[in-house]
């Protein structure tokens, strides 16, 4: 969602990262901070998506490598998996972990207990 300001348009908070998040995830090998620029459009400044993929990286969310001077970069984990670690990050966030859990699986649809007690019991759980 993009906000109007003084005439111009503004991305949302967090709508940037999930934009070069969504060109790392199309891409089957890494990307250059040029490629994602790239990619993008809509002329964003080069140091904007330099910006915007170090705070990936230090985020854990985007992995990168050294090629030259520069770096490549490449998703740490698709979609789902960015979603599980986000999860994961709220809840060893709290200092109650079983209520949290507790509340948690109080307030699944039937489908998704259904589908978490088949994927406990897959793993041994």
């Amino acid at each position: 969602m993009r906000k109007e300001q003084d005439g111009g348009t503004r991305r949302a908070p967090g709508e940037l990262e999930a934009e070069v998040l969504a060109v790392l995830w199309e891409s089957a090998e890494p990307v250059s901070a040029a490629g994602v620029q790239e990619r993008l459009g809509g002329g964003l400044a080069y140091t904007t998506v330099v910006t915007i993929l170090s705070r990936l990286y230090e985020k854990g969310v985007a992995t990168r490598e050294k090629q030259g001077r520069s770096f490549t970069y490449r998703a740490a984990d698709d979609e789902p998996g960015l979603a599980a670690r986000r999860m994961t990050k709220v809840l060893d966030s709290e200092a109650d972990r079983p209520s949290v859990l507790a509340r948690f699986v109080s307030h699944l649809s039937a489908s998704d207990e259904r589908v978490l007690r088949d994927l406990l019991a897959e793993n041994g759980g």
